[in-house]
């Protein structure tokens, strides 16, 4: 039976509890990256799984000022950017990046890893997103809850949404 309804928009207070149930885990530091990745760029499960470290960083492993969504990483292959203006995602995805270099991390490999270091697919991005959910207690959200949270946030605040409404 398919969904009814429109996945749940975070408040303030259920954020934090998930980032404090994130923060609590293990990976804690890239199961909070990816939590950003969601509620501050608005990333679709489909395209937080498909980033390699080359999309973020440079050589040096200094994260990059915009990322570049490439047609296949994307619903509807539409290639299109998403800007790291977000001071709190920028710390957050450096320190990641720190972390994956001083563990050797290659650059073409996935971003985001499991802990056997393979990529997420979207299917198990989505399942570990319910499971974070269910964690910290917050009912009716799912993998894209952070989207929603981010397009809401935005909108609230005044800007015109069309490429992300896309």
């Amino acid at each position: 039976m398919a969904r009814e309804g429109k996945t749940k928009v975070l408040t303030d207070a259920e954020f934090k509890r998930l980032l404090a149930v994130a923060k609590d885990s293990t990976f804690a530091i890239r199961n909070v990256a990816m939590i950003y990745c969601s509620f501050s760029l608005g990333l679709r499960a489909k395209e937080i799984a498909s980033l390699t470290i080359t999309d973020v960083a440079d050589s040096h492993y200094r994260l990059l000022d915009e990322i570049c969504l490439k047609r296949s990483m994307t619903k509807g292959e539409k290639q299109r950017y998403t800007y790291l203006t977000n001071k709190k995602l920028r710390e957050t995805l450096q320190a990641y990046l720190n972390h994956l270099r001083d563990n050797s991390v290659a650059r073409q490999k996935p971003f985001f890893q499991t802990q056997r270091r393979s990529r997420f697919t979207p299917n198990t991005l989505q399942r570990w997103f319910r499971k974070l959910y269910d964690k910290a207690r917050i009912l009716g959200a799912s993998s894209h809850s952070g989207r929603r949270t981010f397009i809401t946030k935005l909108i609230e605040q005044g800007v015109i949404l069309k490429r992300y409404l896309d």
